[in-house]
C-alpha cells in the first residue's frame, strides 16, 4: 500500500508522515509513505491518498492529527481487503465523512 500526503497542506508539512509511518509500523501494517507537492484537495485540506495495485484508491481531506486512529483503522482494513472496498464504513469513524474521492482499481 502506498500512502501519499500533500505537502502543500499543513498536515503534510508538519511531520505527520513520520508519525503515521511509526504508528503503522507499530501495528505491523506495511506501507510506503510518500509526499506530493499537491493532491488538488485545496478546498478540503489537509489531504492524503491511499492506493495499492488492483484496489480502489481513496483520497481523504480535512484531516488533522486527531484523525490518526481512524487512518490506522482504514489502513488495517484496506490492507486486509482484496479489492479495497468495504461492506460497512462505520468502523472508519469520522474518516468516512472526509472522503473526497474513491477511484476504482
Amino acid at each position: 500500500m502506498k500512502i501519499t500526503l500533500c505537502t502543500s497542506c499543513a498536515l503534510g508539512r508538519g511531520g505527520f508522515a513520520e508519525t503515521l509511518g511509526e504508528a503503522l509500523a507499530a501495528q505491523g501494517i506495511a506501507a510506503e509513505i510518500a509526499a506530493a507537492e499537491c493532491l488538488s484537495g485545496c478546498t478540503r485540506p489537509s489531504s492524503i491518498a491511499f492506493r495499492a495495485p488492483g484496489k480502489t484508491a481513496y483520497l481523504f481531506g480535512e484531516l488533522t492529527e486527531d484523525d490518526l486512529p481512524d487512518l490506522l483503522t482504514f489502513a488495517r482494513l484496506y490492507s486486509a481487503s482484496a479489492d479495497g472496498t468495504f461492506a460497512d464504513a462505520r468502523p472508519l469513524g469520522r474518516l468516512r465523512f472526509k472522503a473526497m474521492a474513491r477511484i476504482p482499481g
